[in-house]
């Protein structure tokens, strides 16, 4: 187990170089820093001296990868690729443009991200595995009928219509919690309440297909008629073999999610003023902050890639017959 983390780990190395690579092609070979400082000060009527100082100001008036003119160590880190790119590998995500450090930013807001996210992916888990096991239990009959139905249509519905509908229903007709906004401690129940419910609600049509899928799938194989033939009933069969047989593809698509939780939500946080790590990202979209749009890209592969082992770990954990070499 220890020398197959150590080896995802280091294939892992190479991954991220790439990404920050490719990151750093984007960011400032096809969108010169010159571009960035026209971008932030306005195309028209912007004097060079105005472009030299704001890149003078944000460090980008060094060379990009390779500076000619300095000395020894200095040819490769007095440069813009080392200073802003290199420094994410040790989490030191720089500052924005107005000032404030990104690490500092990003440890603050992860807070109110995981108080919609973490609540919405266990409740909606429960909600949709339960589901899926009802539409399995009486599939081909009208129950399961109509909540593939049910599925289809919510499935069919956009994320944004359940945000901007609720938040008319429940926020501006019935006034039962506020329409936006974000408070600490116990006072943000009546924030995240709504964005939870909208998130559960709004995931149960594709992933209640999709575990009902995996359990139709498994209840046709010979270890369920062996256990029909033992004499055990349709519930204990579901719950007791079926369910447990099907937690490697549940754990697929489950695990992998537990670390992209920590980025919240971009359309949820945005549209409910949620202070958190997805309105962050969109705020710095916006105001074209290049650096934490970076540094949320890279911290978004750094935890993908975690999710990714956790995933391979979790496989033993669920089925001992599965042995990480």
């Amino acid at each position: 187990m220890i020398a197959y983390l150590i080896r995802r780990i280091l294939y892992a190395v190479p991954i991220l170089i790439g990404v920050n690579l490719l990151t750093f092609a984007l960011f400032f070979v096809v969108n010169t820093p010159d571009d960035m400082a026209r971008m932030q000060l306005g195309i028209k009527r912007v004097t060079p001296e105005a472009i030299s100082a704001w890149k003078q100001q944000r460090g980008y008036d060094k060379p990009l990868m390779f500076n000619a003119a300095g000395s020894g160590i200095n040819k490769v880190s007095d440069t813009i690729f080392w200073q802003k790119s290199v420094s994410m590998f040790s989490f030191d995500f720089g500052y924005s443009d107005d000032g404030r450090s990104i690490s500092r930013e990003i440890v603050t807001r992860m807070t109110p991200s995981l108080a919609i996210a973490l609540p919405t992916f266990l409740i909606g888990l429960f909600v949709y595995v339960s589901f899926a096991l009802l539409m399995t239990l009486f599939r081909g009959t009208a129950l399961d009928i109509v909540g593939v139905a049910l599925c289809v249509l919510l499935m069919s519905i956009s994320g944004l219509f359940y945000i901007i509908g609720g938040q008319f229903l429940v926020s501006k007709l019935w006034h039962l919690v506020p329409i936006s906004g974000y408070a600490n401690g116990a006072a943000s129940f009546k924030f995240v309440v709504l964005p939870i419910v909208i998130g559960v609600i709004g995931g149960i049509g594709s992933s209640s297909r999709w575990y009902r899928t995996i359990f139709l799938e498994e209840i046709g194989k010979d270890y369920v008629r062996t256990a029909r033939a033992k004499g055990l009933s349709e519930l204990r069969v579901l719950f007791t073999h079926v369910l447990k047989n099907a937690m490697i593809p549940i754990l697929t698509g489950v695990v992998v999610v537990i670390p992209l939780l920590f980025m919240g939500s971009l359309l949820t946080e945005s549209f409910f003023g949620i202070p958190g790590l997805g309105s962050y990202t969109i705020d710095a979209i916006n105001a074209q902050d290049f650096s934490v749009v970076r540094a949320m890209v890279f911290l978004g592969s750094v935890l993908y890639i975690a999710g990714l082992i956790l995933t391979d770990i979790s496989y033993t954990v669920a089925d001992p017959r599965v042995r990480l070499q």
